[in-house]
Formats: C-alpha cells, sequence, structure tokens
C-alpha cells in the first residue's frame, strides 16, 4: 500500500500520524473540511482535498486510487455530556467511511477507536482488548458513539469482509496540539494553575508511539482485532509530579477530596447549561477523574512492536510545542 487517505489529519494524532506516515514514503491525501484552517499540515508533502465523512459523494472522490484509509476523524468533546451530534459523526460518519471502503476496495482499513470503549481495570489488573464496555457508566455520549462506531466496524469486517483494524488509544500527550486538547493540562502545569490533584489515575501515552503504532497494525495488524494503544498506568499525583519536574515547574501539592471535586463538577455543569459555554469541569468529568482508568498496552506491544516513550519526554516534546507557538 502506497497511497493512503487520512480523515482527521490536522487534529493530535493526525498531525503525529501523517509525518510518521511521510517519514514511511505513504502517499498521502488528507480529507479537510471545507473552510477549515489546517495550519498543523503547513508545509508537509501530502495532498489536502475537501470533504466531510457525513458526505458520502466527496468520500467516494476522496477515496478513488487509495489503497487504504486510516480514518482518524471524531468528535471528542465531552461538553455536552449528551447530543446528536455525536452520535453522528462517530456512529453514522463511520458507517459512511466503512460504506465507501467497501465500495472502492481498498486493501486495509485502519480505525482509530478509544481504549475507553474496554472495561479498566486496576494497575495490578489492568483492561484489555477481551472486555468491551458497551454503555459508559458517567453518562458521556463521546464513550457510548466511540464504541458504537467501533463496534459497527467489527460487524463489517465479519458480514461484509472489511479488512479493517481498530487501535484504541489512552491519553495521548505531545507536540503538534492545536486545539489544545490533552495538552491543555501541560499548559496549566506551565502557567501554575493547577493546585491540586483528583484520586484516580490513567494510562498515558506519547502520541507518537500512537501514531507509530498506528503504522504497524497498518503493516501488521491482524484484520478484526482490537488494540490498545497506550503506555504507563499512572495516577494523577504520579503523572502531575513527573510532568512538572519534566518541564521544571511546581508540581500540585495536595490532594482534592472526591466530594469537592465532583460538587464542583456539579456546580460547572448547572452553570455551563445555564450560560451555554463549556465549564472547565462538568459533573461527569469530575467523576471520571475520581477514577482509576487504567489499560494494558502488552497486545500491541507484543503483537506490532509499539515503542513505549516515557511520559517525561512526551510533556517536553509538548512543552515545546506550546512554547514555539506562542501558547505560551
Amino acid at each position: 500500500m502506497k497511497q493512503l487517505l487520512v480523515t482527521g489529519g490536522d487534529g493530535l494524532l493526525g498531525s503525529n500520524l501523517v509525518r510518521e506516515l511521510l517519514d514511511r514514503s505513504y502517499k498521502l491525501r488528507v480529507l479537510v473540511q471545507k473552510g477549515r484552517n489546517v495550519h498543523t499540515l503547513d508545509g508537509l508533502d501530502l495532498e489536502q482535498v475537501e470533504g466531510d465523512i457525513m458526505d458520502s459523494n466527496s468520500l467516494t472522490q476522496a477515496v478513488k486510487g487509495c489503497d487504504g484509509i486510516i480514518h482518524v476523524a471524531a468528535i471528542t468533546n465531552v461538553w455536552p455530556s449528551r447530543g446528536e451530534i455525536y452520535h453522528k459523526i462517530n456512529v453514522e460518519g463511520t458507517r459512511n467511511m466503512v460504506k465507501v471502503a467497501l465500495e472502492q476496495g481498498v486493501q486495509r482499513f485502519i480505525h482509530v477507536g478509544s481504549a475507553s470503549s474496554f472495561y479498566y481495570g486496576s494497575k495490578d489488573a489492568p483492561g484489555t482488548e477481551e472486555r468491551v464496555r458497551l454503555k459508559s457508566p458517567y453518562g458521556l455520549d463521546y464513550i457510548d458513539t466511540k464504541t458504537a462506531g467501533q463496534q459497527l466496524v467489527l460487524e463489517a469486517v465479519q458480514e461484509q469482509g472489511l479488512p479493517a483494524v481498530v487501535v484504541n488509544p489512552t491519553f495521548m500527550l505531545g507536540a503538534h496540539d492545536s486545539k489544545p486538547s490533552s495538552g491543555a493540562m501541560i499548559v496549566a502545569l506551565a502557567k501554575e494553575k493547577v493546585p491540586g490533584y483528583t484520586n484516580g489515575g490513567k494510562n498515558w501515552v506519547h502520541v507518537r508511539d500512537v501514531a507509530i503504532g498506528i503504522c504497524l497494525a497498518l503493516e501488521k495488524g491482524k484484520i478484526g482485532e482490537c488494540y490498545i494503544m497506550g503506555h504507563e498506568n499512572l495516577s494523577y499525583k504520579e503523572a502531575l509530579t513527573r510532568i512538572a519536574k519534566a518541564i521544571n515547574k511546581k508540581p500540585p501539592g495536595f490532594a482534592v477530596p472526591n466530594i469537592a471535586v465532583k460538587a464542583f463538577g456539579l456546580v460547572g455543569s448547572l452553570i455551563g447549561t445555564l450560560t451555554n459555554r463549556a465549564p472547565s469541569v462538568s459533573y461527569p468529568m469530575a467523576r471520571v477523574s475520581c477514577d482509576g482508568h487504567y489499560f494494558s498496552p502488552a497486545k500491541a506491544v507484543q503483537e506490532l512492536g509499539m515503542p513505549q516513550t516515557p511520559i517525561e519526554e512526551a510533556a517536553q516534546d509538548a512543552h515545546r510545542w506550546f512554547m514555539d507557538n506562542h501558547y505560551l
């Protein structure tokens, strides 16, 4: 495979992915929405085509001549917690991508899902690809629709012969985070605006490792399989302490009680609903932050050879990029 179509190529993962693909000598066509400014793709040797995953005609034109598709595009917002837009993009948009992939006979379809589609575990017994969670306990349509989109892809593998592999990133940090998304944490730490930490935790991974993992899945992933792409399981105290040290900042000094975190999130959701503005912390996200969302990347490491870069390097790469691009 030499010609690929990438959707969502201008986000944090997509921007790192296209660079890795170009380094591997793939010819790239990146689908971008009309009128969207795609600064993270400036200067790269790739073809940008206007289109929308909700527009079947534009997808047909975009996929023509491509050997494979890497479907990264998704709505990843967590506010509002519920909304039809999540189903529209993450499920129906994925359905459109599957349809055009089958019609055009691509050799490989990589679907980027989320580790949150699986049951999380403890540090001692982290979650794996074996147990799919069809419904999130947090009331977030983002999580539920990413799982539904993944199931749609896997059904197409079984029922229609779609040559698809699913990759499931955990919490990614790194450069080219123009929104910023996960990097908002790095920006806040750099400005010393994170006084405390919650009692939960998650799996952390360098976004470049995920980009490399996707390339490896493209080359040797098993059809119909899912691969959790992560690295270290760390509590927020552990992670924020290490990240702060890596960027030469003071780490947060105290643990915020769960009841206070949830109360703050509840107030945030109420104000957000009244003002129609996204709160800094919503009630569902407050609940998420109080739990430990730990996963195992063993399958991706053992079967694909996915690298495992320390979180400190991910934080430094992100911090450097934010400095260079005047976020700090």
